[in-house]
C-alpha cells in the first residue's frame, strides 16, 4: 500500500506540473490535488477490502483473460476509463485549465488509475496482470481523447445500463450477494451502449431533435462462469449467449436547458442508459424488451 500511495502522489504531481502551462487558480489546484489524493487512496483501500482481501497474494504475474465473460469485463474497463477521463476533464476545467490540456490530464489520470488496478491484479493469485484489460483501458481513453481533439465534444456517448438479473443467486460469491456487489460483479445485469445523435448527419435546418440519440448495446445472458458458457444445476442447464440491442436515448447536454446549474446537474446522466424499450437479438431470436 505504501508503494501505491507513492505512485498516486506522483500521478497527482504530474497532473499539477502539466497543468502549469495554463493560467490556473492555484488555490483550486491545491484543493483538487489534495482531494484527489485522498479519494484515490480511499478508493484503492476500499477495493482492497472488498475485492482482494479474500484471495491470496502472489508474485507479479500475467494472466490471459481475453475470452472471459464474453468480453463484458473488457467493456467495463473501457467504460470506466472513458467516464473517469470525462469527469477529470470537467474537474480540471474548474481550476482554469484549458480544454485540451484538461482532456489530456483527464485521460492520463484515468488510464493510470486503471493501470494501478492491473498491477494489484498482477499480485493476486486469483488473477494476474491482463494485457487485454490494458488494451481495453486504452480504447476507452482513446475514444474520449480522440473525440475531444477531433470534435471538441463527445459525439459518441459511452453508457452503462443495469437491470436486475436472476443469475447472481446461482453463484453469489462470484456474481454478488447483495445489490451493491451485483452492480459491480454480475455481468448479466449490465449492458454497455454507444449512442449517436442522428442530427449530426442531417442538415442544420432540418427540424429534428438535436438531443435524440440512437443507442446500440451489448450484454450477455446466463453467463455464470467466466471462462465457460455452460452451467448446470440439479434442475436446469444454462447456456451463455451474447445479446445485441437497439434503443433510444437522450443527450442531456443538447437539451434546451438555459439554467447553467441545471445543465451541470443533468450532465452526469449521459453516462447512464435511461430505461427504455429496446429491440434485442440473442442468437437467432429477436424480441422486444426493456433495459
Amino acid at each position: 500500500m505504501q508503494k501505491l500511495i507513492l505512485f498516486t502522489l506522483i500521478l497527482v504531481y504530474y497532473n499539477f506540473s502539466v497543468a502549469q502551462t495554463d493560467s490556473l487558480n492555484k488555490k483550486k489546484v491545491l484543493i483538487l490535488a489534495t482531494s484527489e489524493s485522498v479519494v484515490t487512496i480511499g478508493t484503492f483501500t476500499a477495493l482492497n477490502s472488498i475485492w482482494y482481501k479474500d484471495y491470496p497474494k502472489s508474485k507479479f504475474h500475467f494472466f490471459n483473460d481475453s475470452k472471459n465473460w464474453l468480453q463484458m469485463d473488457k467493456l467495463g474497463h473501457a467504460f470506466t476509463t472513458y467516464q473517469v477521463a470525462s469527469a477529470q476533464k470537467d474537474i480540471w476545467l474548474w481550476t482554469g485549465c484549458k480544454p485540451k490540456t484538461a482532456s489530456i490530464i483527464g485521460v492520463t489520470s484515468a488510464w493510470t488509475y486503471q493501470l494501478i488496478l492491473e498491477i494489484l491484479d498482477g499480485h493476486s493469485a486469483e488473477w494476474g496482470f491482463s494485457n487485454a484489460d490494458l488494451l481495453s483501458n486504452s480504447i476507452g481513453a482513446g475514444l474520449f481523447l480522440g473525440q475531444e481533439f477531433a470534435f471538441n465534444e463527445q459525439r459518441l456517448r459511452f453508457r452503462i445500463g443495469y437491470k436486475a438479473s436472476p443469475f447472481a443467486a446461482l453463484r453469489p460469491n462470484v456474481l454478488g450477494g447483495n445489490w451493491s456487489e451485483r452492480l459491480l460483479k454480475d455481468y448479466n445485469a449490465q449492458s454497455y451502449w454507444i449512442g449517436v445523435r442522428p442530427a449530426l448527419f442531417l442538415n442544420e435546418n432540418t427540424k429534428f431533435p438535436k438531443w435524440l440519440e440512437l443507442d446500440f448495446g451489448y450484454s450477455v445472458n446466463a453467463k455464470i462462469i467466466g471462462d465457460e458458457n455452460f452451467y448446470q444445476t440439479s434442475t436446469t442447464d444454462y447456456y451463455a449467449e451474447r445479446e445485441f440491442a437497439f434503443s433510444l436515448d437522450i443527450d442531456w447536454e443538447k437539451l434546451p436547458i438555459k439554467n447553467k446549474t441545471m445543465k451541470k446537474i443533468v450532465k452526469p446522466l449521459n453516462s447512464v442508459k435511461i430505461p427504455f424499450p429496446a429491440l434485442f437479438w440473442r442468437g437467432k431470436t429477436c424480441y422486444l424488451g426493456f433495459f
